[in-house]
């Protein structure tokens, strides 16, 4: 894809364990210009800034903020900090691209929601799994019509994060579900309506007694807003077995999509009956760097690191689908046009917001919960 050079996106990368992933993605985009990288620590900001070249850093976000050059944040840092540094970014004037999840209560998401709507800035959830080879497949045979009606989706992301640092020992499962409700709402661009969850198993009492979530897994069902669709999704962070897999089957009336059992195989596309009985069918996922400007369409198969060991997340998830350019690339040309990007504000809201009510729903024993109105809109 060619795009116009003229016009650059200035961008400031906060965070840079994950947020390394993206350097070189924003240098060498058309239309994108690396303005400033910033990380809390020193040590970090200095070994990053020498290995990609980046001359302009800095360890404090205050500067950052107060750059008047700079239009864009992408903010790649922990968790807890990501609601409240979107928040600081918009009071700023800049337009915010969080990593996920948006926020960590649906107060934190309400408050996003209204700044942007305050404000006419744009906010979008820098989410992997909406944007994997695997995910615009399957968009692309829902919006040819080749899925037919949309009858049922399932969705998984088990992962074993025993040895994660920091934040992540011991979060509830449901917390951290973006990786699933992203691709399930995105392929109809709908919206949950309301969730019911229920947890199973047990964890380990010291990771319990972190955030008082006993589930080794949570399993809810999502209903789409105004549909007679629903998801069914199921999340697990320790002591369950499985390999770090996320996935997603779309079972339409013409065709559906399984993903495979185990990571690296082909898709399976299942053909209604007519004129056949239903004939399953492994089938290669294709790659969609074609969606990309030619400078940064390589980053869908190769990593940034030049043969060494990128972040673990993304080692541990395959590559993340070849995914990172594209939301890069969906951040630069939704400001460069002025248009939403996906999923927005009121779209973050509504996936984030799903996994923190699934979990409030399974420590209730499974209550139905309804999403609130302002992230219906």
């Amino acid at each position: 894809m060619n795009m116009n050079h003229e016009k650059k996106i200035n961008v400031a990368i906060v965070g840079l364990g994950f947020g390394a992933e993206f350097i070189p993605i924003y240098q060498k985009h058309p239309n994108a210009n690396l303005k400033v990288i910033c990380d809390a620590s020193k040590e970090k900001l200095d070994k990053v800034g020498d290995l990609f070249k980046v001359d302009n850093r800095t360890d404090n976000y205050d500067e950052v903020l107060k750059d008047p050059d700079i239009d864009a944040i992408h903010l790649v840092t922990p968790i807890g900090e990501h609601a409240p540094m979107t928040i600081q970014a918009l009071k700023a004037g800049k337009h915010v691209g969080s990593t996920v999840p948006m926020a960590t209560t649906v107060d934190e998401c309400r408050q996003i929601v209204e700044l942007v709507e305050e404000t006419g800035l744009k906010y979008m959830m820098m989410e992997t799994a909406a944007y994997t080879r695997e995910i615009l497949y399957m968009k692309e045979l829902y919006d040819k019509g080749e899925l037919g009606d949309i009858q049922f989706i399932m969705a998984s992301h088990p992962q074993d994060m025993d040895g994660w640092p920091d934040y992540w020992p011991g979060l509830p499962p449901m917390w951290y579900a973006t990786h699933c409700m992203a691709p399930a709402l995105g392929i109809m661009r709908s919206k949950a309506e309301s969730v019911s969850c229920i947890g199973s198993g047990k964890i380990r009492d010291d990771l319990i007694a972190i955030h008082n979530s006993p589930f080794a897994i949570e399993s809810a069902h999502v209903k789409f807003l105004n549909s007679n669709v629903y998801a069914h999704v199921h999340r697990n962070l320790f002591d369950t077995a499985r390999q770090y897999k996320e996935s997603l089957d779309v079972y339409g009336s013409i065709k559906s999509v399984e993903w495979p059992l185990i990571e690296g195989k082909p898709l399976v596309v299942h053909t209604a009956k007519m004129p056949e009985p239903e004939i399953p069918q492994e089938t290669v996922c294709p790659d969609y760097a074609k969606l990309l400007p030619d400078e940064i369409a390589q980053y869908t198969t190769k990593s940034v690191y030049e043969g060494e060991q990128g972040h673990l997340s993304f080692t541990q998830g395959a590559g993340h689908g070849g995914s990172h350019p594209h939301l890069a690339h969906e951040l630069v040309t939704a400001l460069l046009e002025d248009r939403d990007p996906y999923p927005n504000a009121v779209e973050s809201a509504n996936i984030t917001c799903v996994g923190i009510l699934a979990h409030d729903s399974a420590m209730k024993g499974g209550e139905t919960i309804q999403l609130p109105e302002w992230s219906l809109k």
